[in-house]
């Protein structure tokens, strides 16, 4: 008799872990826009050099990632891939997104962006193969 209780316990427990994988995985696959209204500049060890008030809004799709900031012209691009596990989606986690960008197409530039959800904050840090040793960083303050 235990070891068929032990047995719909185990069974039980997978399904519940299949099902919460699935649930941080779908939300990899949905477009997301954060807005931020400040900008810290870091150096390569992620010492905040710099913050301003410049927010930005960022929109990530399955395909695009684009960043309008608030005094400049948008930079689009490709995501060339992406890597994606959160606990609970968009507040305890990590993407990593790669993607070719550029503004009004010239100027390209290979971004890393990196998306880390901690205590139901969500902070997105960007650097450039091009730029190395500087890193731009925004906390978003709003997600949808």
């Amino acid at each position: 008799m235990k070891a068929k209780h032990s047995f719909k316990i185990a069974i039980l427990a997978g399904f519940f872990l299949m099902a919460g994988g699935r649930v941080a995985l779908a939300q990899c696959d949905k477009t997301a826009t954060l807005t931020a209204s400040a900008t810290s500049y870091l150096d390569a060890q992620g010492t905040i050099i710099k913050t301003v008030d410049a927010g930005a809004v960022i929109s990530i799709t399955k395909t695009d990632l684009t960043i309008t900031p608030d005094s400049d012209h948008a930079m689009s691009g490709k995501i060339t891939s992406a890597t994606c596990d959160w606990k609970v989606p968009f507040k305890e986690g990590k993407t990593v997104v790669k993607a070719v960008m550029s503004k009004d197409g010239t100027d390209e530039k290979h971004v890393t962006v990196t998306i880390d959800g901690k205590d139901g904050k969500v902070a997105l840090t960007f650097e450039a193969e091009e730029m190395p040793g500087k890193k731009i960083q925004v906390v978003a303050d709003k997600f949808e």
